[in-house]
Order: structure tokens, then C-alpha cells, then sequence
């Protein structure tokens, strides 16, 4: 049998490190057959093989996103964009020129994401920014977190929400200094207008998922874990669209989802919500689209202080209108119904995918997993007949006595490591609330690392960039150029580039249980030829790393213009 295709003339990493002779890689029937010199892979072509001429570049696996939000992503690429505009001006212009290009007649409302907290004072804008622009039709923007929403008057009075509404359980209603609604929502007070925006349809969630993976695609991902899949702030659950997506041959990632788990969620609920999950996992893996982890959000972000701290938020850093000296921020499950869901959902053989930024949460979370793992598994050292594969992921605030848990835990440290930098968001707003000693223990991804914590990445796209080399930049050197000479953030915590692409390869791979993310023999020929070889002596900047060529099964999904010549 000759090979399909094969690539030679490089440097191949395999998901763990550089090989030691491999120039060149050989695929036959969408899997990998040969790796190694090319005088011994060469043997495997024949007259119809397809050569693509490496010229000294490195080729990877295909890169795996561990946590990202494709169809959200995609869907607000195609809605009302903000996230290319640097401030009040900008956003007012393109709500505008949106405005003009849309028939209310068709939908009153404009919908759309982007907006970006470090741009304006104190974090959040008002509504009266978005009233300039469009006065008389309802106007909801989700932030680039999407944590909060920013809406204008026409919005708030739709749905009710005066100096008088009272702030939902799991959220809070941005106010101004005379108590009036200033037109951003956090967390569970989004639903006070989502719930009248008009339903997501199944073709817009189709069309968010292939133009997200179009996008996801062109810089070298090659699969994704779906974060949330279920109802959320607006969002439909997006499993219909990736079932038919998957049985018409147009899903061609290797796409997986966590299932969400609903934020008032009760101990009376949990049954009936493993029962479901269960039956949602085999409809969902019948169709070509695993689900095998459950999305706990336990708590929120830092800056509208949401996120679950051990103590305090530092009152000077307080400017949501907030109490001061005493606030904690919330964690969205009671102790006992996150430890009792940990516990079944675990037994139900589901991967607890933890959403966890503050510290309080990450303690919590930890807790639950451990306290899980005493009630099914009492004897230490005993054998599993399955093994879960827990993962949290953020990790932005980790006590000290946290850091060595992970590893003792077992719980793999799913980073969004381009978040790991001063950013303008984390020198103006995120430091000055968590004070600078809790500032020195963010993303402790080395410390946990050399605590035995196996380690993931992904982007949390359309949250941040989904470019893998960003993130890996970041990782590597705890600062990126686009912040400017800021220095790094806690530069003790950095990592060195094999680890971070053996995270956002292999490490992701296993976490999302994909037979992807490695560079071997038999494994699926997922594989991304990169524009440099970052290991050579004269490799450019990490963060101007691109994907020239990225396969999957095979199958080229994404090749840039002249990539060959």
C-alpha cells in the first residue's frame, strides 16, 4: 500500500516533544502510517502520493481548543461585531452602520458581541452610549467575557427594569450613582432581556458552527470542546445543529460539548438532570458528536465581582456599585449541591468541566472532585473501572495551598493562558479589585504543572482570540507585544514552549478523550504544517506563528494562498 500524502522536509513534534529524526510524516486512509527520516518514510509513496514540501517548517498535530464557544463565536461574527472596536466612538459607529443595514421590520432588536471591559472607565459603559446610536430599537450587546450584557434605554424599558427591579439570585443589574439602571447586566440579570430577544434558529446556529470552524480551521484547530452546550443567556442548546451538521458530512472538525449544567440547580433537580444528561450523551454520540462532560460554572470574573474570592475584594477597586469591605463575590451551586452533583454526575461516568477564576472557587471546586472521589473510590490505590478526567478551567486565582491539589487531585489545569499578561483589563480593573498580593498568585500554570497537574489549553473564543499562538506566546513569556512594555506577570510561572504546545495538543486531546492530538503511527492524520519552525535557532516570535496547512482525517479543511510555493 502506498501513502495518500506525505510531508517531508521538516521538523515534526508529536504532541510530546520535537521528534529526534523525524523529517517527514506519511498518510494513508485519513491515519498517520509512518513517521520518521525521510529516507524512511519515502519508501511509502508511490506515483499518486500527494508531496507537500515542508521546507524546513514544523508540522504538528492539529490543535485541539480544550474550552471554547465556536457557535456563539460564529453566530456573533455574523451579528453585530463590536469586538474589532477600541471604544465608545467605534462601538456607537458600527451599532450604526448595523442599524442602517438591518429592516426592523424583519427584527426590531440588534444583537451582537464584542465590547470589550478595559476600553472604558470603571469597565462598563452606560446605555446612553448606545442611545446616541440607535434611540428607538432595543439594542443587547454581550461583552467579551460574556459575563455581562450592555443594553440602551430602549432595552431596559422592554423589559421592565427600572431603579426599582430587585437583582436576580445569580446576578446583579448595573446601577448608577442615583441608583438608576445604567444599562449593563451581569451574569443572571442578562435573562431579564435575553429572554425577549428573538429565538436563535437552528440554521443560525448551523451557520455559526461552520463559520466558527471555518475560522478555528485557518489557525490550525483541528477539534474543540463545545463549553456550554445547552440553554444559556439567549443561546439555544447547539447539539440539533452539530447532529445534522455531523450527518451531512459539513462537521469537519472533531468537534465534543459539556453539557450545561443550570446555575439553579437543586438537590431535588439532580436526578432527573443525570437521567437526562445520559440520554442527551447517546442521542448526541449516536450522531457523531461526543458529550461525556458535564459545564459547571462556579462562579463568575473578577472585574464585575462575580468571581468567588476567600477574602474580600479590595473596597477601592469597587466601582460597580457594589458593597465594599465584606464582598466575596458568589458561587453559583450551594457547597452541598455541587459536592452531591460532582458525586453523581462522576458516577454517571460524565468529565466535570469546572468553570473556576476565584480562589473560594477553585478551593470549592477541588473540594467537590476530592470528596467525589472518597465516596466512589474509598480505597486508596484501588482500580476504576473508568477513569474521569476532570478538568477546571481559568484557574486565574489559586491560593498557594491550592497549587499542589491539582496534581494530587488529578484534575488537569485547563488554561486560557493568553489571559496570563497586564493587560490594560488586568492593570486597570482586575488588580486594583484583588489587591497585589492575590495578584501574584494568578495563572500558577508552572507551579501547578511541577505539583503533578496534567495540563490543557484552550482559547475561550469568542471571550479572547482563538489563535493558538497567542495564547502559547503568552504562555511562554507571560506577556504579549500588543500590551506594550508592561513586563511580565509573574514571570516565575511561565513555561517553556514544548509544554504549552504539548497542552494545547495532546494534553487537550486527553481531556476531551479526542483520539486526536498526537503524531504517530495509527493515530488520525489531524495535522497542522505551521508557517516557521519555532524550535530552530532563527524561529520568529511565537505570536506571529500561522497555520500554512491544516488536514483533518486526511482531508486538507484549510490550505493559505502559496503556502507551497
Amino acid at each position: 500500500m502506498t501513502a495518500d500524502l506525505v510531508l517531508r522536509g521538516g521538523r515534526v513534534f508529536n504532541g510530546f516533544s520535537v521528534h529526534p529524526t523525524g523529517t517527514a510524516v506519511a498518510v494513508e486512509c485519513g491515519r498517520i502510517t509512518a513517521v520518521g527520516p525521510e529516507a524512511a518514510v519515502r519508501a511509502a509513496s508511490g506515483p499518486r502520493t500527494g508531496i507537500v514540501d515542508l521546507r524546513g517548517r514544523l508540522v504538528t498535530p492539529g490543535l485541539i481548543d480544550a474550552h471554547a464557544h465556536t457557535f456563539m463565536g460564529g453566530i456573533e461574527a455574523l451579528a453585530c461585531d463590536v469586538g474589532h472596536c477600541g471604544g465608545a466612538d467605534e462601538v456607537q459607529a458600527a451599532v450604526s452602520r448595523y442599524a442602517r443595514s438591518t429592516d426592523s421590520r424583519d427584527s426590531p432588536w440588534i444583537t451582537g458581541a464584542g465590547w470589550y471591559k478595559g476600553h472604558y472607565d470603571g469597565g462598563f459603559p452606560d446605555a446612553s452610549v448606545l442611545d446616541t446610536a440607535v434611540p428607538h430599537r432595543p439594542v443587547y450587546l454581550i461583552n467579551r467575557d460574556h459575563h455581562s450584557a450592555w443594553v440602551n434605554t430602549a432595552a431596559l424599558r422592554l423589559a421592565g427594569i427600572d431603579d426599582r427591579t430587585p437583582d436576580p439570585a445569580d446576578g446583579r443589574i448595573g446601577r448608577r450613582p442615583d441608583g438608576s439602571a445604567s444599562g449593563i447586566l451581569h451574569e443572571g440579570a442578562m435573562s431579564l432581556v435575553a429572554r425577549l430577544l428573538p429565538p436563535i434558529t437552528r440554521e443560525a446556529v448551523e451557520a455559526g458552527i461552520l463559520h466558527g470552524q471555518a475560522h478555528l480551521h485557518a489557525l490550525g484547530v483541528t477539534g474543540w470542546q463545545e463549553a456550554i452546550i445547552g440553554e444559556y443567556a439567549g443561546y439555544p442548546d447547539a447539539a440539533p445543529a452539530y447532529r445534522s451538521l455531523a450527518a451531512s458530512g459539513r462537521l469537519t472538525g472533531r468537534a465534543s460539548g459539556a453539557l450545561w449544567v443550570p446555575r439553579g440547580l437543586t438537590l431535588g433537580d439532580l436526578p432527573g438532570l443525570v437521567d437526562s444528561f445520559g440520554a442527551r450523551r447517546d442521542l448526541n454520540a449516536a450522531a457523531g458528536f461526543p458529550t461525556s462532560s458535564a459545564k459547571i460554572m462556579v462562579d463568575g470574573v473578577p472585574e464585575n465581582r462575580t468571581a468567588a474570592m476567600l477574602e474580600p475584594y479590595e473596597s477601592a477597586g469597587c466601582t460597580c456599585g457594589g458593597r465594599t469591605g465584606t464582598d466575596r463575590g458568589p458561587t453559583y451551586l450551594p457547597p452541598e449541591v455541587l459536592d452531591a452533583a460532582a458525586e453523581a454526575l462522576e458516577a454517571a461516568r460524565f468529565d466535570l468541566h469546572l468553570h473556576a477564576i476565584g480562589d473560594r472557587a477553585v478551593r470549592t471546586a477541588l473540594d467537590a472532585v476530592g470528596r467525589a472521589a472518597v465516596a466512589l473510590h474509598p480505597t486508596p490505590g484501588g482500580s476504576r473501572s473508568w477513569e474521569p478526567r476532570h478538568t477546571m478551567a481559568h484557574v486565574q486565582l489559586v491560593h498557594p495551598d491550592d497549587v499542589p491539589r491539582f496534581g494530587h487531585l488529578g484534575v488537569t489545569v485547563n488554561a486560557q493562558a493568553l489571559w496570563a499578561c497586564s493587560d490594560e483589563q488586568m492593570r486597570s480593573l482586575t488588580v486594583p479589585l484583588i489587591g497585589a498580593e492575590r495578584a501574584r498568585w494568578q495563572y500558577p500554570f508552572a507551579s501547578m504543572l511541577a505539583g503533578g497537574a496534567p495540563l490543557a489549553m484552550g482559547s475561550d473564543w469568542p471571550v479572547s482570540d482563538a489563535d493558538p499562538w497567542q495564547a502559547i506566546h503568552v504562555a511562554v513569556h507571560r506577556a504579549h507585544p500588543d500590551h506594550g512594555d508592561t513586563g511580565p506577570l509573574v514571570p516565575a510561572e511561565a513555561l517553556d514552549l514544548t509544554t504549552a504546545l504539548s497542552a494545547y495538543t495532546a494534553g487537550s486531546a486527553r481531556v476531551t478523550r479526542s483520539p486526536a492530538g498526537v503524531l504517530r503511527p495509527g493515530a488520525p492524520a489531524d495535522l497542522a504544517v505551521l508557517s516557521a519552525d519555532p524550535f530552530g535557532p532563527d524561529g520568529p516570535a511565537l505570536h506571529r506563528l500561522r497555520a500554512d496547512l491544516t488536514i483533518v482525517g486526511g482531508r486538507v479543511v484549510f490550505e493559505r494562498a502559496a503556502h507551497r510555493a
